[in-house]
């Protein structure tokens, strides 16, 4: 064996273990938030070395970093990369609110979306950590708002239509029913939620039949009761 072959060995190991320590931070933080996370924490839960997860991650702030970044990744691949197979107009801009509802509802992380729960947390304070998560937060806006203009620019949407407050309506109504499931645990509101958005973009379409039906399966969670 050279000395190549152990470096690359330990190197994989070491991002087998921060791939183990960073899926379960995204989940803790989800519940918990990102002030719950501690290199000493996770080392026991998870049993592993307390110096060998200090030298992936070195601080507590370092660590609440990559699990946002951790975060992020997981939000791409579950949300916006499949929208964007979606062609632009406003099909893509429907796709985008249904992959977002659909991943909040199914709890791809325990505590609903991470982003929600931990900008909350940070959205009064200062640093890189707060930092990171109004980058992320800006990418989303940006996201929804470029999307709205590629249906406007496919004359699917009206011309005048404006983009920054509609962007804006689409995602309150999102985060307001991944809010009131979590708190309530049922499923209701995120087909109060695709109803309203649905009838947001019927309004502002140039062809109401372009946007389509919502059609949204309860995912078992027990209604409340009166």
């Amino acid at each position: 064996m050279t000395g190549g072959t152990r470096l690359d060995g330990r190197v994989e190991r070491g991002n087998q273990t921060r791939r183990l320590v960073l899926r379960r931070t995204v989940d803790v933080a989800s519940v918990e938030g990102l002030d719950a996370l501690s290199l000493g924490r996770i080392a026991t839960e998870l049993k592993l070395s307390k110096s060998g997860v200090f030298a992936l991650f070195g601080s507590k702030e370092e660590l609440q970093l990559a699990t946002v970044r951790a975060a992020g990744r997981i939000y791409l691949d579950t949300v916006v990369e499949p929208a964007l197979q979606t062609p632009p107009g406003v099909g893509r801009v429907w796709r985008l609110c249904t992959a977002w509802l659909d991943y909040s509802e199914q709890r791809v992380f325990p505590g609903g979306c991470f982003f929600y729960g931990v900008i909350a947390e940070f959205d009064a304070r200062e640093g890189p950590v707060h930092d990171a998560l109004v980058r992320a937060n800006r990418d989303w806006s940006e996201l929804m708002e470029r999307s709205l203009a590629e249906a406007v620019d496919a004359a699917e949407l009206h011309a005048d239509t404006d983009l920054a407050q509609l962007a804006f309506e689409c995602i309150a109504l999102m985060e307001t029913a991944n809010a009131h499931s979590v708190l309530h645990d049922e499923s209701r509101a995120y087909r109060f939620a695709s109803t309203a958005i649905a009838a947001r973009l019927r309004a502002a379409a140039t062809d109401p039949a372009l946007v389509p039906a919502p059609s949204r399966i309860d995912t078992g969670r027990p209604e409340p009761q009166m």
